[in-house]
């Protein structure tokens, strides 16, 4: 596999991380103590620290790259274990 597959799959992968991490340790200003402010929803968190987000969102996009390029290596699961006609 080429590098540049790998970056552009990682990319991806982050991505789709980014999207599962978001809603982790999520809290509302009244969750918080504090008071909503006018013209917020009651459910927006409270403060968001992209650092925090990101940081995990890596962490989870290298774990699920590391296991989708080891069974690219391996071959754990290929096309044949994914035909349901038989």
């Amino acid at each position: 596999m080429r590098w540049t597959s790998i970056l552009a799959i990682y990319v991806l992968f982050w991505t789709l991380s980014l999207f599962l991490v978001l809603p982790w340790r999520v809290r509302t200003s009244e969750e918080e103590g504090a008071e909503v402010q006018v013209g917020h929803a009651e459910s927006a968190p409270h403060a968001f620290d992209f650092g925090r987000v990101a940081m995990w969102t890596t962490i989870v996009a290298t774990i699920l790259f590391g296991l989708f390029y080891a069974n690219y290596v391996y071959g754990w699961i290929g096309i044949d274990a994914l035909d349901w006609s038989r």
